[in-house]
Order: C-alpha cells, then structure tokens, then sequence
C-alpha cells in the first residue's frame, strides 16, 4: 500500500512539474500569436513627403558628413519612410558594404527593446511592476529593488563595469548570471538607497535580462525572438550569443577605423548586445503604438518621466529618455555608445515621426538627429550631447 502511495505521489508530482513547464512554454506562445501587431496610420501626402525628404537630406549633408559616415539613417512619418542613407562598411578588412539589411550594434538602444519585453510580460500577468526582484531572483542581496526601479534606472545598484575589476579575471568572458553571482557574493554597496534618486546604471538591464529568462524559461536571445522580433517582423534583429561567431557580425570602429574587437564584457546583454537595422527599429516604434503589442496601460507607464528630484529638461521612462520643456512637445530618444558603435533613436509621439542613426565607426554626429525634430512639430533641442 505505501509503495502504491509513494507511485501516486511521483506521478503526481511528475504532471505538476509538466504542467508547470508547459505554462512556462505557452507563456511566449500566448504572446506570439498571430494577431497583426502593426498599426495602420493614414499615409502622409506626397506635397508632406517630398517637403520633409528635402530637409532630412540637407540635415544628412550637413551634420552626418556621408564621405566619412560608415552607418545608416532613417527618417520616417506614420510608418512611411522619408528618407534613409547607408553608407562604409560593416567589415573594412573584407569591405562589405552596409545595406538595409545588415544589422549593428545598436548599444544602449538596445535598452528600449527589452524594456519593451519586460512590459509585455507585464502586460500578461507574467511579471508585477512593483515587485521585489528577489521574487525573481533569489539569490539577489539587496531587499526592496522592484521591477520598476531596474527600468528607470532608480535602484542604486553599482555598475558591473567598475565592480568586476577588483573581482573578476578581465580575460574571462563575463555573463549576466555571472554580474548576478558577484553582487550575491561580495554584496557592493549600494550607490543609494534604492528609489531616492536617477542615476544611469547598465546592472539594471543585465538584471532585467535574466529576469526574462527566468519568467519564460528561455535564453533571452530566444525570448526577444519570441517576445520582439518575430511579432513585429524583424527579420534582421538578433540579440548576440556569447557562442555566436563574432567575426560575422558588423565590426567596431573607432574615428580611425581601428577595429576596437570584444572585451569580457561583450557577452553581457540586455543593456546591449542587440544587432538591427533601421528599418527593422522603426518596425519596433511602430510596435509601440499598437494596442495588441502593448496596452495602453503600459505605453503610457513606459512614456512618462520618474525622477522629478533635480529641476531640469531629462527625465527618464521605462527604457526611454525624454526632453521635457514647458510649452513644448516632449522629446523621446534613447542614445547608445559601446566600443566604437555609437546610435540614436527618438520617437516624436505627437507626430508619430521616428528617427534613427547608428554608426560601427565613432561618430557622435548621429546625437544630432535632434535637430531635426523641430521640422516635425514643436520640439525641444537645444541641450548637450550624451551617450
């Protein structure tokens, strides 16, 4: 009778575990369905087309200097492009040119992308805003860190660049569970007390990361096919493995065209690590105006500043910056610059206009996209740099 007993009881606890996994699988399954996450906007005029174009090609000529530009660029209305440019090479060695079709480093752009994953799972019931990260992730030190705080930058929690020098072997490939493995052991101290103030923090998205994949049980490259790419048919979107062969991917630059290769921190993801095209990230922004990729809850939690401490323009979101100035049309943008890849996103949501740049060669120019949100609608611009 007990060997009966203790049979029921494994079986039992074979199909819970069973179900458990199946409900981790159909989770991005739910997620991935077929419904048409684009959205349709009218087709701006050809007369709005051809003004645009002009001024978005004079702007190219004038700040983004194409004889030593080695990137792309992409202005577009509604989903409609206005203009793109590409130009150099991915490779210099093998001179293979950039096209459409050829993904780069985007760096910290790759923030927004997977901010937007955190919050479709949000969105699903599969992660809580407010929670604890410990729930998540129980081998984290540090109590009271939500969700919420690793997406605006707002946890205090030390940068895994600057930590790893005194305990980590610099030849060593670094990973994400690795930086979560480190701050268990020697439990830094924190910069702040968590939610007291901003401060710009890449450990947040690494910690995001591998919160994704432990809610969906898969790698987050897989996850962000899953949860982004595939949704929003970014064919040429992939976030880089630390198996993949890195001599394949867009190389890095820097001014002199010296290639600047991978460092330890290289397999570190989800605050970077993302390859796109601009085409491909204007499908993303498109993404964020559709009610099936993302509730309206969430868009506007996503779109709206949360450190309001220090007076000033900047302000911060969930993934995304923002230019804020009384009388104006907010300004979203992120910025990105790892190795010699330096980029730029910036969402005009009023108008519904989307403006790309990312460079494989060191070029700050593509930060001065800004200037040409006014030409869109009233928008601030007038303020400094930044990665």
């Amino acid at each position: 009778m007990r060997t009966n007993n203790f049979i029921i009881s494994i079986l039992s606890l074979l199909i819970l575990v069973s179900c458990d996994s199946s409900a981790k699988k159909n989770t991005i399954g739910e997620l991935i369905s077929p419904t048409n996450y684009l959205p349709e906007f009218n087709e701006p005029s050809q007369s709005f087309i051809n003004e645009k174009k002009k001024k978005c090609n004079d702007f190219y000529y004038e700040f983004m200097n194409p004889d030593r530009f080695s990137g792309m660029f992409l202005v577009a209305k509604n989903g409609k492009i206005v203009l793109e440019k590409y130009s150099g090479c991915s490779n210099y060695i093998s001179k293979e040119e950039i096209t459409a079709e050829t993904p780069i480093h985007v760096a910290s752009v790759s923030k927004v992308a997977t901010s937007l994953a955190v919050l479709r799972l949000i969105d699903h019931k599969e992660l809580e805003l407010n929670e604890d990260i410990r729930t998540y992730l129980p081998e984290f030190p540090y109590p009271g860190i939500s969700v919420k705080m690793l997406l605006t930058h707002r946890s205090g929690i030390p940068y895994y660049g600057y930590f790893t020098f005194k305990v980590w072997h610099l030849g060593k490939e670094l990973h994400n569970i690795d930086v979560l493995k480190l701050l268990a052991k020697y439990k830094f101290p924190l910069n702040f007390p968590p939610d007291s103030h901003f401060a710009y923090c890449n450990t947040n998205f690494a910690l995001l990361a591998l919160i994704v994949e432990r809610v969906t049980g898969e790698k987050f490259p897989i996850a962000m096919k899953e949860l982004i790419f595939d949704p929003l048919k970014m064919k040429n979107t992939f976030v880089l493995g630390y198996k993949q062969d890195k001599q394949k991917v867009s190389q890095s630059y820097n001014s002199r065209h010296v290639n600047q290769g991978f460092d330890y921190m290289d397999a570190v993801y989800g605050d970077k690590n993302l390859y796109s095209t601009v085409r491909d990230l204007l499908k993303m922004d498109m993404g964020t105006y559709s009610k099936n990729f993302l509730s309206d809850s969430m868009r506007k939690l996503m779109f709206k500043g949360y450190s309001y401490e220090h007076p000033g323009m900047s302000n911060y979101g969930f993934g995304i910056r923002m230019r804020e100035l009384e009388g104006k049309k907010t300004y979203f943008f992120h910025t990105g610059w790892w190795h010699g890849n330096t980029s730029c996103y910036a969402t005009l949501r009023a108008d519904t206009v989307c403006i790309i740049a990312l460079s494989n060669v060191y070029n700050r120019s593509v930060y001065q996209i800004k200037r040409l949100a006014p030409h869109f609608g009233d928008y601030p611009f007038e303020f400094k740099d930044e990665e």
